[in-house]
């Protein structure tokens, strides 16, 4: 059971199958809700915002 949400979101990239194995396998993990709302106290949710580079180097992307 997932501690946030039933969605699960897939991050491409892994070049091994071990690792994949290893990280389809954290859907196993539970975390009690003292460790989720110690997590969501380092690492608030939403946290993280505003573009990946500064402007500047954003209008080099894809250029």
């Amino acid at each position: 059971m997932l501690a946030q949400d039933e969605n699960i979101i897939p991050i491409p990239g892994t070049k091994r199958i071990k690792y994949l194995e290893q990280n389809a396998a954290a859907v196993d993990i539970e975390l009690t809700s003292s460790e989720v709302e110690t997590i969501n106290e380092i690492a608030p949710p939403n946290a993280a915002t505003g573009t990946r580079y500064p402007e500047l180097m954003m209008g080099l992307l894809d250029a």
